[in-house]
């Protein structure tokens, strides 16, 4: 009897247990498959994330290699209140430089000048006034800084407006291809002198990738006829850049004075205020995430500015076009000597630089239909 009691007994046991496992199998079924089912989404944004980080690393060109100091030299940089600008103030201020900042918004730019030498310890970081939408302001710039400065080694014509509405400068030229390219290549004809007293000085013209697609138009250089495309303006007064920088290379040959553009690299800088990515909602919702994991920080754009101006292997160097820090061919229309020749010829007259002595041996060419005037509809 009690044998056969502990048998019904044992089966009541077994059978407990089996719902035990039962119950156990399925509870681990159920957390597998819920945990799947946020494992492989989650392993699919971590490669996503990983593949961006890597690509992140691969175009931003990594930090500049040289450790080279600029104690007691001195350098401009146009718009280096914000940005790309600011970041090479500050790193180049923490080398040693004596930093002239040329800004348009001089509320910004002593902020800018306070904060650089606070943090980099420097105190010669000074804000001057600039609007290279004003060649009279640029006249005046670079009036004042020949009576106080004694010396200048290093110009990096950083400043730039993209695909802003159709807006003219004060001396009516197209926004875009006015401070893009006019205001600087009149300023850095009025400070050549400075330069070349200086001996062993560099000149950086910031250009873009988007030059690629750029295009001379002579036949309107200033969007007078045609219907604006900002998109194309940009791209022109980049392409500007580059061809500047090739024609002024050959001009400064046995100066001691080298030149040379850069694309810095696409960054996360106020340049593209007035792109679609900023004034879309969906844009910078949807896009903005993946848009920042990709460009770089304003810290690594800088380095190619850094680079250009301080590393010892680019002495005599001139004339050449940098991808962040690596020499590459420009487009194949950035290597047109008549193209770069006619260019600076219609600069010149345009901002008027055979008034101005010293300059260089100019030929008089036709204006090439490019009127200038002195109403202004907007300022940027």
């Amino acid at each position: 009897m009690r044998k056969g009691g502990g048998g019904g007994g044992g089966e009541k046991g077994r059978g407990v247990c089996v719902c035990v496992l039962r119950f156990y199998w399925a509870a681990r079924v159920t957390v597998a498959e819920r945990m799947n089912k946020y494992i492989v989404p989650a392993s699919f944004m971590a490669s996503v994330i990983g593949g961006a980080v890597l690509i992140k690393d691969y175009v931003t060109g990594g930090t500049c290699p040289s450790k080279a100091t600029v104690s007691g030299k001195t350098i401009i940089i146009t718009g280096a209140n914000t940005g790309i600008g600011k970041a090479a103030a500050r790193e180049l201020a923490g080398r040693g430089a004596r930093i002239i900042m040329g800004c348009r918004d001089m509320e910004k730019c002593e902020a800018a000048a306070r904060e650089i030498r606070g943090e980099s310890l420097n105190h010669h970081v000074y804000a001057r006034h600039l609007d290279l939408a004003s060649l009279q302001s640029v006249r005046h710039f670079v009036s004042k800084f020949n009576k106080e400065e004694e010396r200048l080694d290093v110009l990096i014509n950083n400043a730039a407006v993209m695909r802003c509405p159709h807006w003219e400068t004060e001396d009516g030229f197209e926004m875009q291809l006015g401070v893009n390219h006019l205001g600087h290549f009149l300023l850095t004809n009025l400070l050549l002198e400075k330069l070349k007293k200086s001996g062993n000085s560099r000149i950086i013209n910031v250009s873009s990738l988007a030059h690629i697609v750029g295009r001379i138009d002579f036949n309107d250089l200033n969007w007078e006829r045609k219907k604006y495309d900002t998109k194309a303006a940009y791209c022109q007064s980049k392409l500007a850049n580059v061809l500047f920088t090739r024609e002024l290379a050959k001009k400064l040959q046995g100066s001691g004075v080298t030149t040379n553009a850069v694309h810095p690299g696409v960054t996360n800088t106020e340049l593209g205020r007035h792109t679609g990515m900023h004034n879309s909602n969906f844009s910078s919702t949807m896009l903005g995430p993946f848009f920042l994991m990709l460009v770089k920080s304003p810290i690594l754009g800088a380095q190619s500015y850094v680079y250009l101006a301080v590393a010892e292997e680019l002495e005599g160097v001139s004339g050449k076009y940098f991808d962040v820090m690596k020499q590459k061919d420009p487009a194949p229309q950035a290597l047109d000597d008549e193209t770069a020749r006619r260019l600076w010829e219609i600069s010149a007259k345009l901002v008027k630089l055979e008034n101005e002595k010293p300059t260089p041996q100019l030929k008089n060419v036709p204006f090439d239909n490019v009127k200038p005037n002195s109403k202004s509809l907007m300022e940027h």
